[in-house]
C-alpha cells in the first residue's frame, strides 16, 4: 500500500487467536494498512513465523505468550502492548474455539472450554482495554462472534449460547461507550475454512460440521478480515457496529 492507502499509519492493534485462522489473517491485513500489530496466541513457533513475514514487510511487531482464559493474562497483554508499541487503538478479540456437539451426553469439559475462551477471555481483554480506550476518547473493539449468535441449531447448543452471549454484551457495552468515542462492532462469519471443525471431539458433530464446509465454498480467513479491516477504517463520525458475513451458498 502506498501512504494514502494505509488509513491505519500509527495506530496500535492487538489481535488475539493470531496463530492461524481469522486471526492471523486479520493481523496481515492490519499490518498492510498501516498498522502496528500485537499478535497473542498459545501457539509460541506459529506466532513467531507470524511475526517475522510482518516485519519482513514492514510491521512493527509484538508476539504476546496469551491464553485468553487467564485474567491476569489479558491485563499484561494490553499493558505491554500499550508501553512497548506506543498505545492500543484497536482490540481484535477473535480468540475462539468451537466444539459442536449435542447436549445431551455432551462431555461439560467443552462446555468449559467454550465459555472460558468465547466469553470470559473476550470480556476479560475487552474489560482490560476499555478505560484506556474511554480516556483517550477513541478506540475500536472488534468482537468476534458468529451467525451462531443469531440462530439457534440443534447440535450447536452451547457455541450457540457463547456467540450469544457475546453478541448481548457487545451491544451493552456499545451504549456504554458509543457517546465517548469508543466503537464495538461485531464481525458474524458463517463457515469459514479453519481449524475449527478439527477440534470438535464428538465425532458425529465433527463429521457433520465437515460435511457441510464440503458441500459449499466457505468463506477464507481473508474474506473476513477485510471485513474487520472495513469497519476499523471508518471515519470516526461512523459506526459499523454489526458485519453478517456468510459463503454465498449458505442458507443458515
Amino acid at each position: 500500500m502506498t501512504a494514502s492507502t494505509r488509513p491505519l499509519d500509527g495506530k496500535v492493534a492487538l489481535v488475539t487467536g493470531a496463530s492461524s485462522g481469522i486471526g492471523e489473517a486479520t493481523a496481515v491485513a492490519l499490518a498492510g494498512a498501516g498498522a502496528a500489530v500485537a499478535i497473542g496466541a498459545r501457539r509460541a513457533d506459529r506466532l513467531d513465523a507470524l511475526a517475522a513475514k510482518l516485519r519482513d514487510d514492514g510491521a512493527r511487531v509484538l508476539t504476546l505468550d496469551l491464553d485468553v482464559t487467564d485474567e491476569a493474562a489479558c491485563r499484561d497483554a494490553v499493558r505491554r502492548t500499550r508501553e512497548e508499541l506506543g498505545g492500543l487503538d484497536v482490540l481484535v478479540n477473535n480468540a475462539g474455539v468451537m466444539l459442536l456437539g449435542t447436549i445431551v451426553g455432551a462431555d461439560v469439559e467443552d462446555w468449559r472450554r467454550m465459555l472460558s475462551t468465547n466469553v470470559l477471555g473476550l470480556m476479560y481483554l475487552t474489560h482490560a482495554a476499555i478505560d484506556g480506550m474511554v480516556e483517550q476518547g477513541s478506540g475500536d473493539v472488534v468482537n468476534v462472534s458468529s451467525v451462531a449468535g443469531r440462530t439457534a441449531r440443534k447440535g450447536a447448543g452451547v457455541y450457540n449460547a457463547s456467540k450469544w452471549a457475546v453478541n448481548a454484551f457487545s451491544e451493552s457495552l456499545r451504549q456504554e461507550v458509543t457517546t465517548k468515542g469508543v466503537r464495538i462492532s461485531l464481525v458474524e462469519p458463517g463457515a469459514v475454512a479453519t481449524e475449527l471443525t478439527d477440534h470438535i471431539t464428538q465425532p458425529d458433530a465433527r463429521a457433520a460440521s465437515q460435511r457441510m464446509y464440503s458441500e459449499m465454498t466457505p468463506l477464507q480467513a481473508e474474506d473476513v478480515a477485510r471485513a474487520i479491516v472495513y469497519v476499523v477504517t471508518q471515519p470516526p463520525h461512523v459506526a459499523v457496529n454489526e458485519v453478517l458475513v456468510r459463503p454465498t451458498a449458505q442458507e443458515r
